[in-house]
């Protein structure tokens, strides 16, 4: 008995608690996009001829520089990396051996 006379007590409860769960949307726009500076945009066409060469710490500023990337990354097998789109950024693709297996930008 003093079960069925709680139970409506108790929904009363739980609905008023949740009454100030609802969030009102902000009345602020979102905010724009990140710019992307122009300038240090990859071109891997310069350093295509580099496939099939041995990758060194020495060739990074040259691949660098060729391409005109502003960042460089390399990637080895099994290596995890983000799939985001950067046109400033070289990829430097290498075999187990160290050879450079495919070059470019993104």
């Amino acid at each position: 008995m003093l079960v069925t006379r709680l139970t409506p007590v108790l929904i009363g409860l739980l609905l008023a608690g949740c009454s100030g769960m609802h969030s009102t949307p902000s009345p602020d726009p979102a905010p724009p996009p990140p710019r992307v500076e122009a300038g240090g945009e990859c071109s891997a066409e310069g350093v295509d001829s580099r496939v099939g060469h041995t990758y060194s710490e020495a060739l990074d500023e040259k691949l660098r520089a060729a391409s005109g990337a502003a960042a460089m990354r390399v990637i080895r097998p099994g290596d995890a990396v983000t799939l985001d789109h950067r046109p400033e950024r070289l990829n430097v693709r290498l075999d187990e051996a160290d050879t450079i297996t495919a070059l470019n930008c993104g």
